[in-house]
Parts: structure tokens; sequence; C-alpha cells
């Protein structure tokens, strides 16, 4: 067997504290999001950061995280889509997300901001 370098043991070691510090699952969720928004189509008109046929999911967050219910709002625009919120072009609905996908994709775009 080869031995780890002193490169990888640090990193396992940066890991091993970071799950026992429960840091893990925020960054797994994090990535579940950005998965989901991928596999969704999501990306095709959204960016994080930059306008693009929609707008940044960033520029979503910002808007947004002030509100109490901002989670149920954002998971309720996903599934329903919108018009005229943030200009000319429509969000369509998507229906072929279940409601426990919206509140993952609206979770995680709260966390953007």
């Amino acid at each position: 067997m080869k031995s780890m370098s002193y490169a990888a043991l640090a990193v396992a070691s940066v890991l091993g504290v970071a799950l026992s510090a429960g840091s893990v699952p925020v960054h797994a969720e994090a990535s579940a999001g950005l998965a989901l928004a991928q596999q969704q189509n999501c990306m095709s008109c959204h960016s994080v950061t930059r306008q693009f046929m929609g707008p940044a999911l960033h520029d979503v967050a910002a808007k947004y995280a002030a509100r109490e219910d901002a989670a149920t709002y954002l998971k309720r625009k996903i599934l329903d889509g919108s018009t005229g919120v943030w200009g000319p072009v429509p969000m369509p609905a998507n229906t072929q997300l279940t409601p426990d996908q919206a509140a993952t994709l609206a979770s995680w775009v709260l966390t953007l901001k």
C-alpha cells in the first residue's frame, strides 16, 4: 500500500474536522441544489451571478432574503412560473418538479445572497 502524501493527509485532516463540525451537510445541500438546478435546466435561463434570460439567482436571493416567507414564495414561483416580476420574459411553470424539489431549489437560491 502506498503511503499518503503530506498534502493528502492535510486534506483528510481538514475533511475530518469539517465532518465533525457539521459543515459538510450545508455544503452537500448547496451541491444538491446546484445539481438539481442543472439537471432541471434552470441554468438554461439563469446564472448564479449574472443576468441571462432570467435574473441572476444571486439577485433573486438578495431581493427576497428579507421576506419571512421567502422559501415558500420562491417555491411557489418555481412551480407556478411568473410574468413581469423581472422583466418581459416570463418564467414558465415547472410542472416536472415535485414540491420537494422546488423547495430544495428555493432554499438553495436563498443561500446565494
